[in-house]
């Protein structure tokens, strides 16, 4: 019956008419007409910085890239004096951003690769640029001197740089920059007035999406809507982890930098920045030579890659070294050494196919028979494999998330790290870093420090060999508590007590460094090799 129906209407040519008749047209009034043209022609504001604020006192001015943009630090008006971040940057006349937009145009089809690959793509993209704005002169339209530099800043910023955020990427003041979604103010962390908000916030979606593909790609990564998520490395080693649209985060994208130094804090920066003393320096590069183990322990920006990477300063020449890492940070002026780096999977959803883990490379970096085995952070199973290979001779240094030494036992003991409490005392030197309140005498309100440094004896006991004074922001130190300096001059074959002239030869090295200004990390290292290859003419120096 049902199918005897269908051939009817199919054959009935009224339900064919109907079929093909368009949909009634509704005729739009003139005044909608203007509406809707006047809405097309609106233009998107991708982002806005909002003005500096009026009538309050700055707490901070300076430059960025003098005179196209500064940054003012002042109270935000309305928020019962809390600081705020405001960039104060130049704007582009309407002309001049015409002029601007044509020439992105331009570059966009005409732009010529360089002709040698090792050449700085940054600098190439904005000499091409110059070149094309000298050859379309006419279609730019005349412009001054002063508004072809602006230009040209804007060519630096959105084109080469970072877009809207690039002043803040070049502040040296900032460590971490975030934004939790469209329309939200982008925060800051500055290294003198802590977490500030800032006056810029991005307002259009599409555009944030694109900022963030932007982003990826800089990292030389994917990120779609597929893919939501990334956590890689930016050019100058600063650390992106961002996600797109509202796959997973319900306000929009996301992104947090985290900025790193292009050159890495030396032992003797750290020593300048009062993170330690040059005792503690020489007792670490002392146990170093001897391939004890050290865990750097600390919170979220208490310093611990920084402290890590400086203490391979001190490395002796010749040592195999092997690193582990999630994202390449570490940066060692060693030539014997071997950098592993994880990778993600290619799969989608529960496969894993293509992905190679900390455990797998730590595993790997066994055959390489390192003299230190470096893993970057220990937070799963590959730790199990590190203190088997410590437990075998290796040297070995990491770092640890967490607040104390009791927390990081308590983690080390647990899942997924697993390790037995018998390999404990493995860990033979622990390191406690900070950032703490520093007192007023010392000219800034915070820092990092090590706080605690803790030698473990075979059955595992905590023995403070170090911490850092909160009033006087000095350290104290009583070396006559270690169980391991003396197990070395045992092994060394020399008496119970040589440590204490070696440790004085070794701290009047580092105070010559820090008198002679060699602060770069590669001359750090230098001089701690000629230490050891012409031990008698570094000392003749230093007489």
């Amino acid at each position: 019956m049902s199918s005897a129906r269908a051939e009817e209407n199919k054959s009935s040519p009224a339900v064919a008419e109907a079929k093909v008749l368009p949909p009634p047209v509704k005729e739009e009034k003139p005044e909608e007409k203007k509406k809707k043209k006047k809405e097309e022609e609106k233009e998107v504001v991708e982002y806005v910085l909002e003005p500096l604020p009026s009538g309050v006192d700055f707490v901070d001015v300076y430059w960025i890239e003098e005179p196209f943009v500064k940054i003012v630090i002042a109270p935000i008006p309305g928020r019962g004096g809390q600081k705020g971040y405001f960039i104060d940057e130049i704007t582009l006349t309407k002309q001049e951003k015409n002029a601007f937009e044509k020439l992105r145009d331009i570059l966009s089809r005409e732009l010529r690769p360089p002709e040698d690959m090792s050449v700085d793509a940054r600098k190439h993209v904005f000499e091409e640029a110059r070149r094309l704005m000298k050859k379309y002169k006419g279609v730019l339209g005349s412009l001054s001197q002063e508004s072809i530099q602006r230009i040209e800043y804007y060519i630096r910023r959105d084109l080469i740089g970072y877009g809207p955020i690039n002043p803040i990427i070049e502040d040296k003041n900032i460590e971490d920059i975030s934004c939790d979604g469209v329309n939200k103010p982008i925060y800051v962390w500055h290294k003198r007035y802590e977490s500030l908000p800032s006056n810029l916030r991005i307002m259009d979606k599409s555009y944030f999406n694109d900022f963030i593909i932007k982003l990826a790609h800089f990292a030389g990564k994917h990120i779609s809507a597929a893919f939501p998520i990334v956590d890689a490395m930016l050019p100058g080693k600063h650390r992106l982890a961002a996600t797109y649209g509202d796959e997973v985060s319900t306000f929009g994208s996301t992104f947090t930098i985290r900025k790193f130094r292009e050159e890495p804090f030396s032992i003797i920066d750290l020593i300048n920045l009062g993170s330690l003393n040059p005792a503690l320096a020489a007792y670490f590069w002392f146990i170093l030579d001897n391939r004890l183990t050290i865990i750097i322990i600390g919170g979220t920006g208490a310093g611990k890659t920084s402290f890590l990477n400086a203490l391979t300063n001190l490395f002796k020449p010749g040592l195999k070294i092997v690193t582990v890492e999630e994202t390449a940070e570490l940066n060692i002026p060693h030539d014997n050494w071997v950098q592993f780096v994880t990778r993600e999977s290619y799969g989608l959803g529960t496969s894993k196919i293509g992905e190679i883990t900390m455990f797998d490379l730590v595993k790997t970096s066994l055959r390489y028979r390192p003299d230190y085995l470096i893993v970057g952070e220990i937070r799963g199973a590959e730790a199990f494999v590190m203190f088997q290979a410590m437990a075998t001779g290796h040297g070995g240094l990491s770092t640890v998330h967490a607040e104390n030494i009791e927390y990081a036992i308590k983690r080390m003991t647990s899942p997924p790290m697993n390790i037995a409490e018998s390999y404990i005392p493995l860990m033979n030197v622990a390191v406690l870093v900070e950032r703490v309140v520093l007192p007023k005498k010392a000219g800034v309100p915070f820092g990092r420090r090590v706080r605690q440094v803790w030698e473990l004896d075979p059955e595992g006991n905590r023995i403070n060999i170090a911490s850092w004074n909160p009033v006087e922001d000095t350290f104290e130190i009583d070396f006559s508590k270690s169980v391991h300096l003396p197990n070395i001059c045992r092994k060394s074959g020399m008496p119970p007590d040589w440590y204490i002239r070696e440790l004085q030869v070794r701290e009047s090295v580092i105070r010559w460094m820090m008198a002679n200004n060699i602060t770069h990390f590669r001359d750090v290292a230098r001089v701690v090799t000629e230490f050891h290859v012409k031990r008698a003419e570094v000392l003749s120096k230093l007489r």
